[in-house]
This record gives C-alpha cells, structure tokens and sequence, in this order.
C-alpha cells in the first residue's frame, strides 16, 4: 500500500492497482489474489476447504452445547472458556477415523473412549470436573447417575442434552435433585430416546454451592 499525489483523483481499479481515498490521503495498493472461484474449485486451495469446512462444523456444534448450559457457563465466569471449548471440539473432532480429512465430525469423534475423556475433562472455570470414576448408566426405563464417593454433595442437577448434528439442532431437559446423605447413586428419568444422540452435564452442588461442573 502506498500514498501517491495527483491533481486527478481516482478511484478504483486501473489494471493490478486499486486507487481509493482514505482519512485524505490518496491510497494505492494492488489487487489481491485471492479468487473465490478458485478457492472453491482449485487444488491449491484444498486443504483451506478442509480446516475451514471442519473449524465450522467444530464451531456449529460447541454453540449448540454451549446453548444448553450458558446459565452454568456464566457462573465459570471463564473469559476464556468459548475458545477452549471450539479447541476441545476440535481436538474430539480430530480422532475421527471413519471420514476422510474435510468431512470429520465431533459426533464420531466423541465415539472413541479418547473423545468422551476430552468431554469430560475439560474444565468450566475454576469449578473441578468430573472424572472416570462418575458415571451415567442406562436402564430400561430410566439412567442412573453414579457419583464418586468422594464427593459429598447434597444436590445434582442433571441436564440432558440431545444433539442433532445433521440439522446443527439442540435440546435440553435439566432435572434437579436433592441427595440423601451419602448418596451415590442417583436415578433420572430417560427423556430421550435410543436413537438421539445424549451427552450430559451435571453440577453437584453442597449447601446451595457448586462444588463441580461438567461432563459426565
């Protein structure tokens, strides 16, 4: 880019200069070379369509969590936490081995046992996360939620989280239960069914604090 002095003034395109007026100064620089038409279509341009067309997807799909539990982000107060989580969906995305490189997905990446580790490790704020040895288990009419011992919590809320990844939809239902003492096991009701796609999020929560939050 660079200023010129003229008693004509221009503005536009003459061959590879663009001229153009900006804050007074007389301005010209050349073209760019960027062309939509090759970007689409060119080579050269191939691995660019892949990472842009995975870093959406990755994108699309942590909103859609996100969306789900944003009273619970709000409370991590993490200014950080929207771009640890699109790298977190990229990271699960990435151990996606059934597509080739463009085409890889977060909901295939979240079938490796890899992929739910990286779920549940990650982390909202300073809140402490849940680990291996909490769990969800299936039953025939309900799930059963199977906390650690170790934590001493008086109250869990359950959010149940549907995802349909081909037409990038959320839905939510949030169950909030209170805990007998040292209460481990902890019964909610199914509300989707086998075929939907669930993750959940729990916060367990001792004398009306959150003690832990995340995936489970």
């Amino acid at each position: 880019m660079a200023t010129y002095e003229s008693f004509i003034k221009l503005n536009g395109a003459i061959g590879d200069l663009v001229f153009y007026n900006l804050n007074g100064k007389n301005i010209v620089r050349k073209k760019s070379g960027f062309n939509k038409t090759a970007y689409k279509k060119s080579p050269t341009y191939e691995k660019v369509r892949q990472n842009s067309s995975e870093f959406g997807h990755c994108s699309k799909v942590g909103k859609l969590i996100r969306s789900c539990i944003s009273k619970y982000i709000e409370l991590a107060e993490d200014a950080l936490l929207y771009q640890r989580f699109a790298k977190i969906m990229t990271e699960i995305k990435d151990l996606d081995s059934e597509h080739e490189k463009g085409k890889r997905t977060v909901k295939s990446g979240l079938k490796t046992q890899d992929g739910k580790v990286l779920l549940q490790n990650f982390q909202f704020g300073n809140f402490p996360c849940f680990h291996q040895e909490t769990q969800i288990l299936l039953g025939l009419w309900d799930k059963s939620l199977h906390l650690d011992k170790s934590i001493i919590a008086d109250e869990v809320a359950i959010v149940s989280i549907k995802i349909d990844f081909e037409n990038n939809l959320s839905e939510y239902f949030e169950e909030k239960i209170k805990l007998a003492e040292n209460q481990s096991e902890i019964v909610f009701e199914n509300r989707f069914s086998e075929e939907d796609y669930v993750i959940h999020f729990v916060a367990a929560k001792k004398d009306s604090q959150i003690i832990k939050m995340g995936f489970v």
